[in-house]
């Protein structure tokens, strides 16, 4: 998985990389801080070892893994800025607007946005994948980011604030706006080692099981662990006013679900004929994070 993340982490910079004279530097420079500042790229590693688990070649699959990279780092761009969270701090450094400004900031939410999908039509990724498979995956993740995906549940999370909602509403949010996005990222690895829909759909209930075990975990760091080691403020769903998994059925019942959805996606993965043994450290290690 190190040789993974070091592929991507190249691929990223090559994607990114801009020439000093541009009188566009600034945007560029604010949408590689961001996707520069560190993190686990278990994104686009789930979109790896899928196309693994298919049975692909994960070369091919690289530019996929980077679109949806580049697509959770604008979302986070985004979210961090005051009319949003209003964070200061993201992975340990300031937010990107606090280094920019809101405007640039935002800018560069939207490059990173548009550039996740010029990426899935380069001449190069459409010789590698073929032009269908391309096709498929820009209708997958731009309905997956989109309003009835990411961007509906974080409406669903503004509008949550400052009031009480039940576990299904919760539920649909973190589905929108957490797991969405993971299953975009499994469905693209499926999607370029040229799985079937049946395949495709197991990668979408794993991405499911997990995304929300993610989002339950989250919830519990935000009131048991401390801003150093996440990196980020915590204890800023209790000052929003927001109903969590925490507030709603407490830090131990939260754990005992998470677990429970843990064993659902591995569950899943035993469906794959391939070697799913990397997925499944990391579905377990996602359960046991700290940051």
């Amino acid at each position: 998985m190190d040789n993974l993340q070091e592929q991507i982490e190249n691929q990223l910079k090559l994607y990114i990389n801009h020439n000093d004279n541009t009188l566009e530097k600034k945007v560029i420079e604010a949408m590689e801080y961001s996707l520069s500042a560190g993190g686990k790229r278990i994104r686009p590693i789930l979109t790896l070892e899928f196309c693994k688990a298919c049975g692909g070649n994960v070369a091919n699959a690289l530019p996929f893994a980077c679109a949806v990279e580049m697509i959770h780092t604008y979302s986070l761009i985004h979210d961090d800025l005051p009319c949003m969270d209003n964070d200061d701090f993201r992975r340990g450094k300031p937010s990107n607007h606090i280094v920019y400004g809101e405007d640039m900031a935002l800018l560069a939410g939207d490059g990173l946005l548009t550039k996740a999908f010029e990426i899935l039509s380069l001449p190069e990724t459409i010789s590698m994948n073929g032009a269908d498979k391309c096709i498929k995956a820009v209708n997958i993740l731009s309905q997956r980011a989109g309003v009835y995906g990411m961007i509906g549940g974080q409406v669903i999370d503004l509008e949550s604030e400052n009031k009480s909602v039940p576990i299904e509403v919760l539920q649909e949010m973190d589905k929108k706006k957490t797991a969405m996005l993971i299953s975009s990222a499994c469905e693209l690895g499926c999607v370029s080692a040229g799985a079937d829909e049946e395949l495709i759909n197991n990668a979408k209930i794993y991405a499911e099981n997990i995304g929300i075990a993610f989002q339950i975990i989250d919830d519990v760091l935000d009131v048991t662990s401390d801003t150093i080691t996440l990196g980020k403020p915590i204890g800023s769903d209790t000052e929003n006013n927001k109903s969590t998994y925490v507030s709603l059925l407490g830090v131990e019942k939260c754990m005992e679900l998470a677990q429970e959805l843990t064993n659902n996606a591995i569950a899943v993965l035993d469906k794959f004929e391939l070697d799913t043994t990397n997925l499944k450290e990391i579905t377990l290690n996602l359960l046991k994070r700290r940051k």
